[in-house]
Formats: C-alpha cells, sequence, structure tokens
C-alpha cells in the first residue's frame, strides 16, 4: 500500500520556483510585469555574472506598503485579483502571487520599497527564504528589489545556465520586448556596467525600435493599425526585404502582454507568403487587443503562452490586417547590395576563387588515404541543376552540387583555422550595422572567432558597429545579412561548438545553390576541389555530397543480369 503524505513547504516552494526561476531572465521579466502593474514609467535593470551574481531591478511606481511588505513574499499573496472573476476579467500582468516567494526561495533578496504619502520606506533582506532583516529608510516612492547569488545553494540548478553572454542575451530581449510593449516607459538595461538597452519612454513605438534595431529597419517598417468589433491591433511590421534568419524579431504581444503564440506566427507567415524566401521570417511588433474574457493567459507558470476562445476568428483578423497593410505600402523591395568592387577579375561563381586558379592554395594538398577518397571523375553533366553527374573507373557518380561545395568552404575554413592566414574581402566603404542586445551579446561573445575567419569589426557606439573586411567566400553576398544570420545561428549552439558551428554557418551561406545551372568548367573546378577535401563524401551537416552506382547495379537496373 502506498501511503500518502503532504510535502514540507520548503520542497514545495523550490518546486514553484521551478517553474517560475527558469534562469536570470525569468526573474527579470517577473519583476518586470511587477513594476509595470505598480504603474512605473521609469524602470532600470542592472545584471551582473550573467545575472547570477546580481539582478537588480528599480521602479518608480507606487510602491508597496510598510505593513504589506513581508506578506509580499507569501505564496499566493497578491493584490491583482481577490476573486474568480477577477481572474476572468484580468488586466494585469502578474496575478499568480508565486513570483517573489519563488524568487527568495533559490536566492539572496534585498527589497527596498517605499509607497506613496509615507515619510519613511522599508528595506528588507531575505535568505533563504526567511526575513532576516529589516529596517525603515527614507527613499523616493517606488520598489527597487535587487537578487543576489542565483541558485548559489543549489548546484544542480547553477549549472545548467550558459555563459554569462548567453544569460545576458535572454535579458537583453526581456527588456527589449517590454520596451517595445510599453513605448511610454522608460527603460534601462546595464549588462555587466555597460549600457545595453535604453528607450525613450515616449510613447512613440518607431523610437523604441530605432533604439533597439537601429534607424534604417525604423524608418521602413510599415504602420498596422486595424479594428473590428471583437479585438484590435496595431504595430509596426517591415518589408520582406528585411526580413531575418530566425523570429528573433517578432515581438507578439496581448494587452500588452509578451507572449509566446504559435498561432499568431502562423498568421504572420500567412500574411507575408509569396513576398519571403525560404528561410527568412519578417519583423514585426504586434500588439492584439482583445476582451480578457475571450483569452486565458493562467495556462503556463511563466504567462507566455495564451489561449483564445475563437482561434480562427484571432488568425483571419491578424492575418488580414498584415496583407491589408502591405498590399497597400510601395516599399524598394530590393535590399541586397554589393558593399565591395571586383579588381577587374571575374568571379564567376561563389566559390570564391577566380576560374582560372585551381584549386585553392588553403585545401588540404591531398585527401586522406581509405575509404573516404574519391577517385578522379569525368564530368558528363548537370542534372536537374542541382546535380553533377561524373564518370569514375568504379561506376556513376551523381555529385550535389551545393552540398559538395560546402565540403569544399568548409575545409578552406578549417584549414585556416589551423594557422593559415584568412582570405579576405575588405571593403572599399565600411557597413555600419546597428544590432539588438541579443545580438550584441552574441557579437561579444563570438568576436574573436569571427576575426580569425576574416571579419574585421570596429566598435562604433553602443550596439553600433563598422564592418570592415569579411571572408573572400562571402564575396558575392550581403554582409550585414549574413552577419545577422550567422549570429542567429550561433545562438542556437552552445559555446563549446562555436568554431565548427561558425565554419558550417558561412559554407552553407557560401556554397553554390541546387538550382544554379554550373558550366562545365565550374563543375570541373567543384570536383578537383571536393577531390582535395579530407572528408569529401558527405557535408558538413553530415549529408552525402556523392551517391556511386557501380557497373553491376546498372547492369541489373536494365536487367542485363540477374
Amino acid at each position: 500500500m502506498v501511503e500518502l503524505h503532504v510535502l514540507p513547504p520548503e520542497v514545495v516552494s523550490r518546486i514553484a520556483a521551478g517553474e517560475v526561476v527558469e534562469r536570470p531572465a525569468s526573474i527579470v521579466k517577473e519583476l518586470i510585469e511587477n513594476s509595470l502593474d505598480a504603474g512605473a514609467d521609469k524602470i532600470d535593470v542592472d545584471s551582473r555574472g550573467g545575472g547570477a551574481e546580481l539582478l537588480c531591478v528599480a521602479d518608480n511606481g507606487s510602491g508597496i506598503p510598510c505593513a504589506h511588505v513581508e506578506m509580499a513574499f507569501l505564496r499566493h499573496a497578491t493584490s491583482k485579483i481577490a476573486s474568480l472573476d477577477d481572474l476572468v476579467h484580468l488586466r494585469s500582468l502578474g496575478f499568480r502571487g508565486e513570483a517573489l516567494p519563488s524568487i527568495a526561495a533559490v536566492a539572496d533578496v534585498e527589497v527596498s520599497t517605499s509607497a506613496a504619502d509615507t515619510e519613511l520606506g522599508t528595506y528588507l533582506y531575505i535568505h533563504g527564504g526567511t526575513v532576516v532583516h529589516r529596517e525603515s529608510k527614507p527613499r523616493a516612492q517606488g520598489t527597487t528589489i535587487a537578487v543576489r547569488r542565483l541558485f548559489r545553494h543549489f548546484p544542480a540548478r547553477l549549472k545548467f545556465l550558459k555563459s554569462e553572454a548567453t544569460e545576458n542575451g535572454h535579458i537583453a530581449q526581456v527588456v527589449s520586448q517590454y520596451a517595445l510593449a510599453f513605448p511610454s516607459v522608460a527603460f534601462s538595461l546595464l549588462l555587466e556596467d555597460r549600457i545595453a538597452v535604453r528607450s525613450p519612454g515616449n510613447g512613440v513605438l518607431r523610437d523604441v525600435v530605432v533604439q533597439l534595431y537601429g534607424t534604417e529597419l525604423a524608418r521602413a517598417m510599415i504602420r498596422i493599425e486595424s479594428s473590428s468589433d471583437s479585438m484590435s491591433i496595431t504595430g509596426l511590421a517591415a518589408p520582406a526585404s528585411l526580413s531575418r534568419a530566425g523570429r528573433g524579431h517578432q515581438s507578439m504581444f496581448i494587452n500588452h502582454r509578451w507572449i509566446r503564440s504559435p498561432l499568431l506566427q502562423r498568421a504572420v507567415d500567412d500574411a507575408y507568403r509569396g513576398l519571403l524566401q525560404e528561410g527568412r521570417n519578417a519583423v514585426t511588433v504586434l500588439n492584439l487587443e482583445m476582451s480578457p474574457d475571450r483569452l486565458d493567459v493562467n495556462v503556463h507558470p511563466g504567462k507566455a503562452l495564451v489561449k483564445f476562445a475563437d482561434e480562427q476568428a484571432v488568425f483571419r483578423f491578424v492575418r488580414g490586417a498584415l496583407k491589408t497593410a502591405l498590399m497597400n505600402t510601395s516599399v524598394a523591395t530590393d535590399a541586397r547590395h554589393l558593399s565591395y568592387t571586383s579588381t577587374g577579375t571575374q568571379y564567376n561563381w561563389s566559390v570564391g576563387e577566380p576560374m582560372e586558379h585551381t584549386p585553392s592554395p588553403h585545401l588540404a594538398a591531398t585527401p586522406t588515404p581509405g575509404s573516404e577518397a574519391l577517385p578522379p571523375l569525368r564530368i558528363l553533366g548537370q542534372l536537374l541543376a542541382t546535380y553533377i553527374v561524373a564518370e569514375g573507373p568504379d561506376g556513376m557518380y551523381l555529385v550535389d552540387q551545393h552540398a559538395a561545395h560546402e565540403r569544399v568552404v568548409y575545409d578552406s575554413l578549417v584549414a585556416q583555422e589551423a594557422g593559415a592566414a584568412p582570405e579576405v574581402q575588405g571593403l572599399l566603404e565600411p557597413i555600419t550595422i546597428e544590432l539588438s542586445p541579443t545580438e550584441d551579446s552574441l557579437l561579444i561573445d563570438a568576436f574573436e572567432e569571427l576575426s580569425t575567419v576574416g571579419f574585421m569589426i570596429d566598435n562604433f557606439g553602443d550596439r553600433t558597429y563598422l564592418l570592415r573586411s569579411i571572408p573572400a567566400v562571402l564575396r558575392d553576398f550581403d554582409a550585414a545579412t549574413i552577419l545577422r544570420d550567422i549570429l542567429h545561428e550561433l545562438s542556437q549552439h552552445s559555446r563549446q561548438d562555436i568554431h565548427a558551428r561558425l565554419a558550417i554557418t558561412i559554407s552553407c551561406h557560401a556554397a553554390v545553390r541546387a538550382g544554379r545551372h554550373l558550366s562545365v568548367d565550374e563543375m570541373k573546378q567543384l570536383i578537383l576541389q571536393l577531390e582535395r577535401c579530407a572528408q569529401p563524401r558527405t557535408c558538413p551537416h553530415g549529408r552525402p555530397t556523392v551517391i556511386r552506382y557501380d557497373k553491376g547495379e546498372l547492369d541489373r537496373l536494365f536487367g542485363r543480369r540477374s
């Protein structure tokens, strides 16, 4: 017989903390929501040690009355709801009453707060979830909460945190999203004593976009404004020519609540269908307003997911509002441009070498002996503008031109990391790139690795950089777009494999695409370079570059023998 028992309070609190406090950025989100619910129009965030050493959120909101400060750290204590009816008609961002006690369960917390019309504020120091010190102190109206030594006594949780740059990137993402959701609130974010985010708080969404994403994108974005009987939508959307590789620049809010919604993502994708290249994503900042009783925000501990009462109506409305705005706005669609001039040599394709030079001096001089090596191949032609057909001494070979070229470029980049000087394309005029806070953290983390493959980047102010050179294999591509795509790819992987991931990402971008017709000379050059690679039979992603049909297989296929 299994006996039931009630969990001890300390176990319950740590379980709740595990649901609410996933990483430092989770704490920032909860504290910012509390500040906004308190009516703050100025919120300052400070992060050190990737948020593990210190997270401080200070606001000028209504503050906590002296008699209620300690109550705020009790589970399910809240000022946002009093009855079930309040939950149905919820307008506040925070309401569960779990954030502060959950944070205090896994970190040391200092609270300084003062409500309106009080001479003295209250200071608390909480350790292990228990108030160990309290005193009265004069301070201006508002609340400051400092969270120190996160997970210090929980090594199992601490080891799951990523590098400082990665955690700071997540924190920057949270602050950026709330700056976009509340343009009338002035936000600032210090990351390791460096300003990463600063929004004006003047109520103009486009001005926030300028601060976060740069002037070029902000100027080009299209105003979105539409309403129906049951909902309305406002915001900005970029033309398809200013798309991004990932969804990090898609901001979606419901009644100013930052949420993740596959439904809304599909609506955006559908609105841009036919305008975006495959693998690209639109840049959007959208706020959907609707009655709280038509959605459920209480389906996720972090309040990041919502359910709609009528999903199809929401989908059609958002898609329609975007499609109408995009159709009615005339914007130049060609954002790609070449930022270099050739010295007179004709570069016929993206191998990055003049056609008369074969192969590149940075490729391996001889292939690895054994089954990996390719035999000499004779080019027969091209199939479906995707595969090269060749004859070898032991049968027919089909070569995937994109996968094969990926391997060639990848081996060239690996050779550079091994000590060879990178092949660099200098830009006649530097390209100015304005990065988002998240992209900025990623660039700082990968700065050294980027320079080893040919990116020369100089700092030009807060989150603004001058791109002076690029890897030679990327000479035919839009340098700014490539750099943003690389940063996105790096954000999806751990710091440990950054060298390999960088080489793979560059080789994928630089490789000739399927669907491109190649001349006989171009095919010969590619096969010759592939034969000299150390592992010519697979691309850097592990896909095969070649498939062989020996004479026996061909004979059987044609019924020449059993």
